[in-house]
């Protein structure tokens, strides 16, 4: 069920009240100001959850009461894809898509879903993170190898790709490996099309965790709290600021590595939906998003690291690059994510990904 956090009280009290644009913005924002509260209403489909997103729908809420935000994060990225494509235009429909899988977000934007907004925020976004003011990346967050420390320790635990592959050859792995179900996942096939295109050692790495009989898994939960218990002892490619925040949470048994050699990071990308019923709402929205005060907010309360190196927040960009320590991998947001989902080159890399874990595992 959607999210639908209507702030009436806040609303009531404010009635009076008249939103001003933020400090720095241009004169004529308010007349956005003006026209979305005029529309009243904002809806937010991704794939954050509810329960996570509730701090910056909230924040939002208190900047500009009056606007209505029906946010739903209860959709996983492949049924959101479609979702999206069935709904465009409709009553129902979106005015702002927000999702983890940055190849099919970018599908959506090369298909004409999107509409473009140059953003007051966009000059504090890195280059790399904004497709010609159709798509904006919000988040900085590493790809990662998480082990359970109680159970693997000393040279067990690996440092980078390759030591990954050599230490799940040791027999006490088997069965204990997990990765993202590529078929199921697109954020995971998504990973495994970055690493066959930039890591020229994959296809042995691949025919390791074949060797280990490596379970495929449906998301990040699902693996986290079974390596946390000890039924896997280690998985590839994990959302990375899942398991930092969560191994601080509720599964204290969780040990992350950054790989050395390179760490891949993800953005979630945000669009506004080219026939959104609530144009000015979703611009609000977006602003909020890549502001400095709503990145603090993902990385204080949400405990997604921003994609702005300028903000100062409980979880951020700058002391995770102090880990990574230079060998950061970005994926960029633009066309070239497209290309591995088309149809053939989606078989080809299923098919190269299975047949090099199946040589493993003769």
């Amino acid at each position: 069920m959607a999210l639908k956090l209507i702030a009436a009280a806040l609303a009531l009290a404010c009635a009076t009240a008249h939103a001003a644009p933020p400090r720095g913005y241009p004169a004529d924002y308010q007349h956005i100001v003006d026209a979305a509260r005029t529309e009243g209403k904002l809806v937010v489909k991704s794939v954050l959850s509810n329960k996570a997103a509730a701090p910056l729908v909230q924040d939002f809420m208190r900047m500009y009461p009056g606007i209505e935000v029906d946010y739903d994060g209860e959709l996983g990225s492949n049924e959101m894809d479609a979702w999206v494509r069935e709904h465009d235009g409709k009553a129902e429909g979106a005015d702002v898509v927000w999702s983890s899988s940055m190849d099919l977000q970018m599908e959506l934007v090369k298909e004409g879903y999107a509409q473009a907004w140059h953003s007051p925020q966009a000059d504090k976004v890195p280059a790399w993170a904004n497709y010609r003011d159709l798509a904006y990346g919000t988040t900085f967050e590493p790809v990662a190898i998480v082990y359970n420390k109680d159970l693997v320790q000393g040279d067990q635990v690996p440092r980078d790709h390759a030591s990954f592959a050599r230490v799940i050859r040791d027999p006490r792995f088997k069965g204990k490996v997990t990765a993202f179900d590529i078929e199921k996942s697109g954020v995971g096939f998504m990973f495994a099309a970055q690493d066959l295109q930039h890591y020229k050692e994959m296809p042995a790495l691949l025919r390791s965790m074949g060797a280990a009989a490596y379970q495929p898994s449906p998301g990040t939960g699902n693996m986290l709290t079974k390596i946390n218990s000890g039924e896997y002892l280690i998985g590839y490619n994990v959302m990375g600021a899942y398991a930092m925040s969560r191994s601080q949470a509720d599964l204290p048994h969780l040990g992350v590595v950054l790989p050395k050699d390179f760490t891949m990071v993800l953005t979630r990308v945000t669009f506004i939906a080219a026939h959104a019923r609530h144009p000015n709402a979703a611009r609000l929205w977006t602003d909020f998003l890549l502001s400095a005060h709503g990145q603090k907010v993902l990385g204080d309360a949400v405990k997604l690291a921003p994609i702005r190196a300028d903000v100062d927040a409980e979880v951020s960009q700058a002391r995770l690059l102090r880990e990574i320590n230079g060998h950061v991998r970005p994926i960029a947001v633009n066309l070239d994510l497209t290309g591995p989902i088309q149809p053939q080159r989606h078989e080809e890399l299923l098919h190269s990904w299975k047949q090099a874990v199946a040589e493993g595992g003769n």
